[in-house]
């Protein structure tokens, strides 16, 4: 976000500088990335952190090493993500988009809630609730499904939630807490593989003759207000062939 300081390592600087340029397709793949002597001039760093780099590339599976060659751009589809992902990509540069990726098919209306959603919104069953999905895409395909389950007394205050269009002025969470004056304060997330089924496929837009015979990822996210108000239950689910993945520091 403009005006923040970047306080990464500058290993990783020069990992994040690649993995956009890679993910969002600017780097094709079989592209040979630039040699170690070469980031290290570049970049000003020395030929250790250089490596380091490119070892952090290789280990996320974005590109492999080519004895006497160099360093090669590998053709993979990039991991889905959570609900919980995209809410600290939101809040970080203002867009839930993963690299490389759109999102299309937003659909809203306004239904009675199905047991499970009910039951994660601490509500009635059968109780109005928003529905809103979309579908996000990356060159690739299909990376998740997306629908979130939002309480519909929040629909009064944001009549716009309810609207088959994607949201302006910020995500649903954020809409919300502006709209309310209460922040998310915590979430619960789950993440569970599930066999496909009939409508998962058609949510997925497979061609039902040809159907991938692996169980996909299925995720749940949580959001819950610092007043205690659960204000929205996502449901993710997971493209074939895309995996969840997640990285942290470790701290010696």
């Amino acid at each position: 976000m403009a005006g923040q300081a970047d306080n990464r390592a500058p290993y990783a600087k020069i990992a994040a500088h690649y993995t956009e340029l890679i993910t969002s397709g600017q780097l094709e793949p079989g592209t040979l990335l630039p040699s170690i002597k070469n980031l290290s001039e570049e970049w000003a760093v020395s030929t250790a952190t250089a490596e380091k780099a490119l070892r952090k590339l290789r280990n996320e599976g974005l590109v492999r090493g080519i004895h006497g060659i160099g360093t090669e751009v590998l053709d993979q589809p990039a991991p889905m993500s959570s609900g919980s992902q995209r809410q600290d990509r939101g809040r970080r540069t203002g867009s839930s988009w993963g690299a490389g990726e759109r999102s299309d098919s937003h659909q809203a209306a306004v239904v009675a809630a199905p047991a499970d959603v009910a039951q994660a919104l601490d509500i009635q069953p059968g109780s109005e609730v928003i529905r809103r999905s979309r579908v996000y895409r990356d060159r690739h395909g299909i990376v998740a499904h997306s629908t979130s389950w939002i309480p519909a007394r929040y629909g009064k205050l944001i009549p716009q939630l309810a609207e088959s269009a994607r949201l302006k002025g910020g995500t649903s969470l954020q809409l919300i807490a502006q709209a309310t004056g209460n922040p998310i304060s915590h979430r619960v997330d789950t993440a569970t593989a599930r066999l496909l089924t009939p409508e998962y496929a058609h949510l997925l837009e497979l061609d039902p003759e040809r159907q991938p015979a692996e169980p996909v990822v299925v995720m749940t996210a949580k959001f819950v207000d610092s007043e205690g108000n659960v204000v929205e239950y996502g449901v993710d689910l997971g493209g074939p062939g895309r995996t969840w993945r997640t990285e942290s520091e470790v701290t010696p």
